[in-house]
């Protein structure tokens, strides 16, 4: 019993040390460039032919030392062999991500970083991309899609939607990101773009997303002994953002309009493989595609920052992983215990077998019902590969 009290010490004592320094590990924090706007405007007005020059906030952290400290946990205390080569996996993950950090903007470097720590699309990951473009997306002019609400209204409609959950968060505005909304997990912080004016449906599709997901698994990734569940598992990025859409599909939020959408981060993150520029991205989606030029600049800016982000091509292949695990009967609330992954669902297990997770206490609120009355999005999710 001592042996197992010291080995479950020692795996206390690590699994914290490591949740002080992964902390300071916050990639969707230093990826964004700061000049977005004017470059966007410079970009516009060379005819779509002179690639943008981002630039990219400072890291406040010492890159080498994080390497260092990281390596030096003494992982071969934890007794439990499952749980070791867990948190050996995570050792090499949040690695991955400094390797990420420290190489932001500095081409091929950061973009071989970020494969190495998300991979890139698979030949079916195109082919499901393609699949989706082939249908026809809703009129961008009815009623819901309007830009409608600023900066003030679109906080106060978050704020509404939040009060089905029983748990706070901040709210920070800023004018330097690619998104138009996304949460700061670390920091339980919802980032709003000041820039932008939001429709109704994409009101609806962020409460649903980044609240009655990324905060809900980021609150209750806060309440296990264990602080790996609120800093995330290793390859977490797929999951999440599969629970996240799914969130807007069970909501009957989900368009056509938004899976293309997706779709079209896939075909631009694949061009990433071939080699392609900024501008060659961007005219394939402005030109073959016919996508409006703002639409094609922010898709391609997504993929293109930092050097080369692969992330983005995760949502379609989340959503459809996640889709395929509620179609078989199995339970969403264990996903929601945290920033977990379903490549980890046995160690998992183990942990709550030995007392060290606890079951989730939030439950996102769209999970409860499945609301979703679009016969079109039913047909292409069945049959994404």
């Amino acid at each position: 019993m001592n042996a197992v009290n010291s080995s479950t010490k020692a795996l206390l004592k690590i699994d914290n040390r490591i949740d002080e320094l992964v902390k300071k590990i916050e990639l969707l924090s230093y990826v964004n460039p700061t000049n977005i706007e004017t470059e966007k405007e410079k970009f516009f007005s060379s005819k779509y032919l002179t690639d943008p020059v981002f630039t990219y906030p400072s890291i406040n952290f010492d890159r080498f030392k994080l390497h260092r400290e990281l390596f030096a946990q003494p992982i071969e205390q934890i007794e439990d062999l499952e749980i070791r080569q867990l948190y050996e996996d995570i050792i090499y993950a949040y690695s991955g991500l400094i390797a990420c950090i420290e190489t932001i903007g500095e081409g091929k470097k950061f973009y071989y970083n970020s494969l190495h720590s998300f991979g890139t699309p698979t030949e079916a990951d195109v082919e499901n991309a393609k699949f989706i473009l082939h249908f026809k997306g809703e009129d961008a002019h009815d009623e819901q899609f309007l830009p409608k609400y600023r900066t003030e209204e679109t906080q106060e409609k978050f704020r509404e939607y939040s009060t089905r959950y029983d748990f706070s968060y901040h709210i920070k505005l800023s004018d330097k990101m690619s998104a138009i909304a996304m949460v700061l997990n670390n920091i339980q912080t919802l980032v709003i773009n000041k820039n932008h004016v939001f429709s109704e449906n994409e009101i609806e599709v962020l409460t649903n997303h980044e609240i009655g997901v990324h905060m809900v698994t980021a609150i209750n990734g806060m309440l296990h002994p264990l602080k790996i569940f609120s800093h995330g598992f290793p390859n977490y990025e797929e999951t999440q953002e599969g629970l996240a859409v799914f969130s807007e599909y069970m909501s009957n939020n989900l368009t056509v309009n938004r899976l293309k959408e997706l779709a079209y981060r896939v075909i631009a993150v694949d061009g990433l493989a071939k080699g392609y520029s900024f501008s060659r991205t961007f005219r394939e989606l402005h030109n073959q595609y016919d996508l409006d030029r703002e639409t094609a600049f922010y898709i391609t800016l997504r993929a293109h920052r930092g050097g080369g982000f692969t992330k983005d091509y995760l949502y379609l292949s989340g959503l459809k992983k996640v889709y395929n695990y509620y179609k078989q009967g199995k339970d969403l609330k264990l996903l929601l215990t945290g920033k977990i992954s379903l490549s980890y669902l046995n160690s998992i297990a183990s942990l709550h077998d030995k007392g060290l997770s606890v079951p989730a206490k939030h439950i996102t609120d769209s999970y409860l019902q499945n609301k979703n009355s679009n016969k079109t999005i039913e047909y292409i999710l069945d049959n994404l590969k």
